[in-house]
């Protein structure tokens, strides 16, 4: 027990140490955590830590798509919907097939086990994209599309992974069964993520006790997924759905503290898991490469760049086919063709990332006669392979593309949080001035509250025609700088004050949180979640 504990926790400081040198070379941390997974690959004696299939899955999946669902803009989502299940349906669909078919023309795979590797590395991954395309300057319905895709393409290719599985373990397989039945479990899929989400939010709109909501909100995917499994429907579908719902839902039923609370609890979660995940399979190499089926280390490699080099192909021919071909029989709609550069992007932001991973972990070790597994060694360091390559390729060119292609942001986003920001603000101060008439206040705190209202009017109001082309204020500049100094200063005084014993850590900590709080609402973040 003693070593497992050390084990997980020199793995969480791997996984800092690699975060801080993603922030220090400002490289997306997946990205990093791969390269350090494969860097543990090569150091030799470590210890060798083996997971059950079946747990890897119920384990990691269900915390990792639903707070990419949570937190998913679902206006985008349905505005985009189209593309996003071209992709997310037809392109994961005609990925699998064609990587099941190379594989079993050209690596001598059984057709089960190609349409299990074709399964796993079909689908991009909705936190690799985000990571990677959350700080890139391009038009925001093209991080929409990429990031709805990733988010809805994992529900078709976990669906198909299990059809595969199911028939490489049994040696049984029909087109048109499997046909109907991917219809049912999808639709029992939304149906019980839909009922789960309905539940969740109104457990949640009655209670208001940070620490409680926040472990509800954990359990939730978990709960989605089990019960999901259970009735025999997509676990994954629906735990995207019960995201999505709650996404929506959320700004109603949480209170503010405990969404501040819920949301940084996430940003831990997906960050630990992601990092525990690559540097699982880091571990897990030296086994996977002894386990290769008679493989050599160099033929497995010439395996995996190929298939690399197809599903990037692959992407390509699609997007671009999906772009253009339906337009280019209408003629009506020819002036409304997409422009080929953004089509681009999207067509190279193709990277694999840890739902891949984790779906590889969990092959079955055996089929039911007692045999291995067919070829789970290679699937497993082919996976691993797609991922590096697809992440370090397309994720580290993505932002030089983006700069030669001279790409730039349509400022959508900013644009559309000075409306909302200067509407609510002129709400509320109009709601200030009604209620003190009504209530006869007057003097100082109705003239404190105006003047701070009335600032941020005007600061937003001298912005609002700039189309985004300078950095969004609530506050003037000099306002925002003597504050901080401020802000500051009583930090300072307060930490003297403690350090001479004239108060204890409890008051500091109670005058810290309100000035932490102060210096929070000074600075502009991303609503979006951020990985």
């Amino acid at each position: 027990m003693t070593e497992v504990i050390e084990l997980i926790l020199a793995l969480m400081l791997a996984v800092a140490a690699l975060a801080l040198l993603a922030r220090k070379f400002q490289i997306p941390y997946p990205i990093l955590f791969v390269i350090g997974g494969l860097a543990l690959g090569f150091i030799p004696r470590l210890p060798h830590l083996h997971l059950e299939p079946e747990l890897v899955f119920v384990l990691f999946l269900p915390p990792l798509l639903y707070p990419a669902g949570l937190f998913t803009p679902w206006r985008d989502f349905r505005d985009n919907l189209r593309p996003i299940m071209w992709l997310a349906l037809g392109l994961v669909l005609f990925t699998t097939v064609v990587v099941a078919w190379f594989a079993h023309q050209f690596l001598n795979l059984p057709w089960a086990a190609g349409f299990v590797l074709g399964a796993i590395i079909s689908p991009p991954d909705a936190v690799a994209a985000t990571a990677i395309t959350r700080t890139l300057s391009v038009p925001r319905r093209i991080i929409a599309i990429i990031d709805g895709e990733s988010l809805a393409n994992d529900a078709t290719s976990f669906t198909a992974y299990r059809f595969a599985v199911a028939a490489a373990v049994t040696g049984a397989f029909s087109l048109s069964k499997a046909s109907l039945t991917f219809l049912l479990v999808g639709t029992g899929g939304i149906l019980v993520g839909l009922i789960a989400g309905y539940i969740a939010a109104n457990v949640q709109r009655r209670l208001d006790d940070p620490p409680v909501q926040t472990t509800i909100s954990l359990l939730t995917p978990y709960g989605t997924y089990l019960a999901a499994e259970y009735v025999h429907v997509s676990g994954v579908l629906a735990v995207v759905v019960a995201g999505l719902y709650l996404g929506w839902r959320s700004p109603e039923t949480l209170t503010s503290r405990t969404r501040l609370v819920v949301q940084a609890v996430w940003q831990m979660v997906v960050f630990v898991l992601n990092g525990f995940l690559f540097i699982l399979i880091g571990l897990q190499l030296p086994d996977v490469v002894h386990d290769l089926s008679g493989h050599t280390l160099g033929r497995a490699i010439s395996y995996a760049l190929l298939i690399v080099a197809l599903i990037i192909i692959v992407r390509i021919i699609w997007v671009y086919a999906v772009a253009y071909m339906p337009r280019a029989f209408v003629g009506k709609h020819r002036s409304k063709f997409p422009p080929w550069k953004n089509v681009a992007i999207v067509s190279w932001a193709g990277m694999r990332g840890v739902d891949s991973l984790a779906a590889a972990l969990a092959i079955p070790l055996v089929i039911n006669n007692g045999s291995p597994f067919p070829e789970r060694g290679l699937i497993i360091f082919i996976t691993f392979c797609v991922i590096f390559g697809t992440l370090v390729v397309q994720g580290l060119s993505l932002p030089a593309i983006i700069r030669w292609l001279k790409i730039t942001d349509d400022h959508a986003l900013e644009n559309e949080e000075r409306h909302a920001r200067l509407h609510a603000n002129r709400a509320a101060l109009e709601k200030i001035i009604q209620h003190a008439k009504q209530k006869n206040i007057n003097g100082h705190s109705l003239d404190r509250l105006r003047t701070e209202y009335q600032d941020r009017i005007q600061q937003l109001t001298e912005h609002e025609n700039d189309e985004g082309d300078s950095k969004l204020s609530v506050y003037a500049p000099e306002y925002e700088e003597l504050s901080r100094q401020a802000l500051a200063e009583e930090r300072k005084a307060i930490l003297h004050l403690r350090n001479q014993s004239v108060i204890n850590d409890q008051v500091l900590r109670r005058i810290q949180k309100d000035i932490d709080h102060a210096e929070v609402r000074l600075e502009k973040h991303d609503s979006d979640f951020e990985l």
